[in-house]
């Protein structure tokens, strides 16, 4: 903080650059990464990057009944969905490394609403992005 209670805008604003550079790491990382989820004990397996585009499918053969797809279906569909929620759970362990805290109370000072932060008036419209 600087006299008069005002906080350090080139502090803060190193803070939120450093915290951007971070951010755009993690998400390198995330696309780079993939996860995997399955169903049915293996017999369909399904990898998506960390970012959640579905990558590859495989579906082992004692899975498939001509007379039955709608199971295959909904074995695919868990499939995808499990790998999904563990793209998501590793996006949080990364990304919530990178915010430090950022909008948890982790260091940063109230600014009150200086970057677009807190409920907008109805009239006043979208409030400006940090961009990250």
């Amino acid at each position: 903080m600087t006299q008069g209670g005002m906080p350090d805008m080139s502090a803060l604003l190193a803070q939120a650059q450093a915290m951007q550079a971070q951010l755009m790491q993690a998400k390198d990382e995330l696309a780079a990464s993939t996860v995997t989820g399955s169903a049915a004990s293996g017999l369909v397996v399904a990898t998506v990057t960390g970012t959640g585009d579905l990558v590859s499918l495989d579906i082992k053969p004692e899975a498939v009944d001509p007379e039955d797809v709608e199971t295959l279906g909904d074995m695919v569909v868990a499939a995808v969905r499990d790998a999904s929620q563990n793209a998501e759970t590793l996006a949080q362990e990364k990304l919530g490394g990178a915010t430090g805290g950022f909008g948890e109370g982790g260091g940063m000072p109230d600014l009150g609403g200086l970057l677009g932060g807190g409920p907008a008036a109805p009239d006043d419209g979208p409030r400006p992005s940090l961009g990250f």
